[in-house]
């Protein structure tokens, strides 16, 4: 747990719990409360550099749309007179709106972009399709301190239960798809042409694909995208997918290697350590693809594999 988190977690047992039980005993067990959303800290991955802007302690406290009508506005009045009185309470505008008293209902679909249907914990396959996959792991991070009353711990354990099968592998399709075009043709493509530019787009989409797909092999949900690369690390200690994955990051494509050489789709350049790594990398992909049952091949072309994904899926 991040020191914040923690601080976060002192502040409500010793003093938001106080004002909860002094002045809404009535409405204790229907009050949620914790720290989750938008920012670094609900992460755990708060720093002295992430400290310069949007920090403070605060938590957030959860309430359905009735009670935020019933008592919300008497509520989010106590809780601002706390923060006033707290020593580490001056917060920007922009973390005061990201903590404090809001709906259940604002917290979520404020963060994945859709209209979340709360009452029966549920989201049909529009919305998987239409969400903000970017988000799904800002709506889940942090800590629950307190939920009697369980709405707001049920959306969240919908969300983290993970995808649906069919919107799991359309995801990983759509993945598979910018990978290979990225990394395994387009890459190629540009620098035999000596595009360097466009190359090094290539590379970045590509290397972009290649972390999501691990994350959606391994089920869980990538945080915002400059925490992507830490929270891979800490899923694969040790393991040589984080370190192939640094390794292109931080190659260039050399066009020296290039020179002379005329584009084939049979041909792979392994001169050059951007495509050497993107192959290491897609047969790790594959591996894994198989350990998941999505396919029975080891073809490192990872756009092989589309069809068959797609075919398993139930429309």
């Amino acid at each position: 747990m991040s020191s914040h988190i923690e601080s976060s977690r002192r502040f409500y047992d010793n003093q938001v719990s106080v004002m909860i039980h002094q002045y809404f005993f009535e409405y204790e067990n229907r009050i949620a409360v914790g720290i989750a959303g938008e920012g670094s800290d609900c992460f755990g991955y708060d720093d002295f550099v992430s400290r310069d802007h949007d920090f403070g302690t605060g938590v957030c406290l959860w309430l359905t749309d009735e009670d935020m009508l019933l008592f919300g506005e008497r509520l989010k009045e106590e809780y601002n007179k706390l923060m006033e009185q707290h020593p580490a309470s001056r917060l920007t505008e922009r973390l005061k709106a990201r903590r404090g008293v809001m709906s259940i209902h604002d917290y979520y679909s404020g963060i994945l972009g859709i209209d979340c249907d709360i009452k029966s914990a549920a989201i049909s396959e529009d919305d998987w399709n239409n969400l903000d996959h970017t988000c799904l792991a800002t709506a889940v991070n942090g800590e629950v301190f307190r939920d009697d009353l369980g709405v707001f711990s049920a959306y969240r354990k919908l969300l983290l239960d993970y995808y649906p099968e069919k919107i799991w592998k359309r995801r990983i399709v759509n993945e598979l798809h910018k990978y290979s075009a990225a990394l395994q043709v387009n890459y190629a493509r540009c620098m035999s042409r000596g595009d360097t530019v466009a190359a090094r787009l290539c590379h970045l989409h590509g290397l972009e694909a290649a972390m999501q797909l691990y994350f959606l092999m391994k089920r869980i949900y990538p945080p915002y995208y400059k925490w992507t690369y830490r929270k891979l690390t800490e899923l694969d200690q040790g393991g040589l997918y984080s370190k192939w994955i640094k390794e292109l990051a931080e190659c260039t494509g050399d066009p020296e290697v290039w020179e002379g050489k005329t584009y084939s789709p049979n041909y792979l350049n392994m001169s050059d350590r951007v495509v050497l790594l993107s192959e290491r990398i897609a047969e790790a992909i594959v591996k894994m693809m198989t350990e998941q049952g999505l396919t029975d091949t080891t073809d490192p072309y990872l756009e092989k594999h589309v069809d068959k994904i797609i075919s398993s899926m139930k429309f």
